[in-house]
């Protein structure tokens, strides 16, 4: 009987250690680890290792305001691929983006917009994806460059998630990636229609011209967080607008912004003349010159686990980043993996 049991032991661990697919790594909570994925660059290869969803980017509403165009439809194709090697991965295309217009045309126009998501299923079909991600920047306003808007565009934008709700069904997902301020959007009418939101928590230095940078995603408002918001005011500000916490994603940078032109984690090191600093009060990297003024932010995985204890703690679905290519070492998804999904390195 002894024996018996041990036989028994041993065929359950070898069981569960050959079940798990190539590649992959253990799944933890169902939360969500999300992918922007826009460059290919081919000395960052396509890993779906730590990622739950990939987001491609960019579609884009097309010149006749009726349907979708695609940057590079044989990229899109690759991106859907992956789920031969990951069948739970979720690949969705994200239509949009800075600059991206003829947004509010399109939604105004109930023609035009319901042959918008007719097309938006057919992308779906056409390329096996698992959901439309919106990222229209931003309803009412034209700060994406030279884009119309509208008073109406709020109001419209509803009617968009309606239509194409209505139009890709239930068992597909619609998401939406959201300003850090949470503005321009009805939460109350949009969430009726939406899975989630991607919030946009980077980025968020807004320095003016001739001055210094700042933190592009501090976690908490430090002396170098200025104008705009820590990433823990903007989750505040969503849930004070009414989004469930459970349907919030919080959003990563993978690359630094700043006076030192390519400084990012991998080679911030590296960089001669500047040394790299921890501020305790944000929880953010980044890198000062001789006089100790600040040049550069960047994220690392430090700064991603606090993150991700802070994003958990309040209650949200999980993370995502800008950009897949920004991370060239594979240690910053490999942080917003673990750290989402609670898992422990011995």
């Amino acid at each position: 009987m002894k024996k018996y049991f041990v036989f028994l032991v041993i065929l359950a661990i070898f069981s569960a250690c050959s079940s798990r697919n190539a590649g992959n790594v253990e799944t933890g909570p169902e939360r969500v680890a999300i992918a922007y994925i826009f460059r290919f660059d081919s000395e960052v290869p396509i890993d779906p290792t730590y990622i739950t969803h990939f987001n491609y980017a960019f579609g884009h509403v097309n010149n006749e305001f009726n349907g979708v165009r695609i940057n590079s439809e044989d990229n899109l194709r690759l991106v859907a691929s992956l789920k031969e090697q990951k069948p739970e991965l979720k690949v969705l295309i994200s239509i949009g983006g800075w600059g991206s217009g003829r947004f509010s045309e399109m939604a105004a126009d109930e023609t035009l917009r319901l042959a918008f998501a007719a097309d938006c299923k057919r992308v779906i079909d056409q390329f096996n994806l698992d959901g439309i991600d919106l990222d229209w920047e931003y309803p009412t306003q034209t700060a994406g460059g030279l884009i119309s808007a509208s008073p109406d565009d709020t109001e419209n934008f509803n009617l968009l998630c309606r239509d194409i709700r209505n139009a890709i069904g239930d068992d597909m997902l619609l998401t939406f990636a959201s300003a850090a301020s949470a503005r321009y959007v009805d939460w109350g009418t949009a969430m009726k229609y939406l899975d989630f939101v991607n919030i946009m928590a980077y980025d968020m230095e807004n320095k003016r011209q001739g001055e210094s940078p700042l933190h592009q995603a501090g976690l908490h408002r430090s002396q170098w967080t200025h104008g705009n918001f820590s990433v823990e005011e903007s989750v505040i500000a969503h849930i004070e607008a009414g989004i469930p916490p459970e349907k919030l994603v919080l959003g990563v940078p993978m690359g630094g912004r700043g006076l030192v032109r390519g400084a990012r984690f991998s080679n911030a090191h590296e960089q001669e003349g500047y040394t790299v600093q921890w501020d305790d009060v944000a929880k953010a990297s980044w890198l000062s010159d001789a006089e100790g003024n600040f040049m550069q932010t960047f994220e690392c995985p430090r700064a991603i686990a606090y993150k991700c204890e802070f994003l958990l703690s309040k209650g949200l679905l999980g993370a995502m980043y800008w950009q897949y290519s920004g991370d060239d070492t594979g240690l910053l998804r490999k942080a917003v993996y673990e750290g989402v999904m609670q898992i422990k390195n011995d």
